[in-house]
């Protein structure tokens, strides 16, 4: 939907199922819509598409791309923005490390990321940037040369050369945002800025990266970092890195009391990595892959106590999820401060609880499109309190 100041936000659809473009489709009728019948009836609506390789290929199909430009217009809908992170299935399955492959090191993952500008150029309404989000590079445990950190970034220039030829013969306005996670390849801010510098330098002179090429800012990410907004976004703004789309996400902060322990069982699944980072009494950060290798560790085995886990579980954005525990809420509301701050930042904003299927039982009593219309009454009053709604 469109906000104040040429803002957009939408909901990103990969909360629901969805593989084939058969799917995905069907969901955007039985669930999105009646979302958007809730919250924008009237005005047009936006759409958070995410796409998989398999149905982006079949979108690409002529008839199936025409179908679904007929029906965004005539259910007064539009996309903005499509979530190129996840290449293959993503619920249902394992998920976890495979997320990231392929990954900016291989050939599969630029031609998919192509492929998604390509739709996205055919579908994006005039005078509306697209976006795309992807992987923050790989997994840090998948990179073990320098030589795949130098294929990566030659991979991440043939896409932004496709995306300015693409911007140029069409008249859009199309970038890609690398979106950085705990224990990826782009984990903090600081990893974030030296590997944009490493980009300048492949190629001095080059300004099209910053027309085509920011960071997707995750807000549970950079907020399970303990990255304060204000010094984040602050030091992406310093060091002019473009800010692509800012997921509005929460994740899940605790004391790592042995209460808390036990309960902390309920969020833990195989579908997704839930990365940990603890912090302790001296400030000092600890660092774990999953929720059950921080379950699995002994306090004792470090010198200073744990004062506080941040954990990458996507927790609804109007829910507070118990005794004990807290969200990054406040994360969100400080981005926003910021936006406020910096008209122009950013133009593009996304809900992202993708985590719906996992949340445990207590935390999803009722449908899924009660949560997402709860979610958006939550975020708007939380841009009409800035002006930007």
């Amino acid at each position: 939907m469109k906000l104040s100041h040429g803002l957009h936000l939408a909901y990103c659809t990969n909360i629901h199922r969805g593989e084939s473009w058969e799917q995905t489709f069907d969901t955007l009728k039985r669930y999105t819509l009646e979302v958007r019948n809730q919250i924008c009836p009237s005005d047009p609506y936006a759409i958070g598409l995410r796409l998989g390789k398999d149905a982006a290929v079949e979108l690409s199909q002529p008839n199936h791309l025409k179908a679904f430009r007929a029906w965004l217009d005539r259910e007064n809908c539009y996309v903005f923005t499509i979530n190129g992170f996840p290449y293959g299935t993503f619920h249902g399955t394992r998920v976890k490390e495979l997320v990231y492959q392929p990954d900016w090191t291989t050939p599969e993952r630029l031609e998919y990321t192509n492929l998604l500008f390509d739709l996205m150029a055919e579908i994006v309404p005039d005078g509306v940037d697209g976006s795309v989000s992807t992987v923050p590079v790989s997994y840090k445990e998948l990179i073990n040369s320098e030589r795949q950190v130098r294929e990566a970034r030659k991979n991440l220039w043939k896409c932004v050369d496709h995306i300015e030829q693409l911007s140029r013969a069409t008249g859009k306005r199309l970038h890609l945002g690398l979106e950085p996670e705990p224990l990826c390849y782009l984990e903090t801010t600081d990893e974030t800025v030296r590997f944009f510098e490493d980009m300048r330098k492949d190629r001095p002179g080059d300004l099209r990266m910053e027309d085509h090429l920011g960071v997707n800012y995750d807000c549970c990410h950079l907020a399970v970092e303990f990255e304060p907004p204000q010094e984040a976004l602050g030091r992406l703004l310093q060091h002019k890195v473009r800010l692509s789309k800012i997921h509005l996400s929460s994740a899940l902060k605790v004391r790592p009391t042995r209460e808390v322990r036990a309960a902390l069982k309920a969020y833990t699944d195989d579908i997704y990595f839930h990365q940990v980072v603890e912090r302790d009494s001296r400030g000092e950060l600890r660092r774990f892959r999953d929720l059950d290798n921080a379950l699995a560790a002994e306090a004792t085995t470090q010198p200073h106590v744990p004062e506080e886990w941040r954990i990458h579980f996507h927790i609804p954005l109007h829910t507070e999820p118990g005794e004990h525990f807290e969200t990054t809420s406040d994360h969100i509301q400080g981005t926003l401060d910021f936006v406020k701050q910096h008209p122009g930042l950013c133009s593009h904003f996304e809900m992202e609880t993708y985590t719906w299927e996992v949340l445990p039982p207590e935390m999803k009593r009722r449908n899924v499109v009660d949560q997402l219309v709860d979610e958006y009454r939550w975020t708007l009053g939380e841009f009409k309190k800035r002006d930007l709604a």
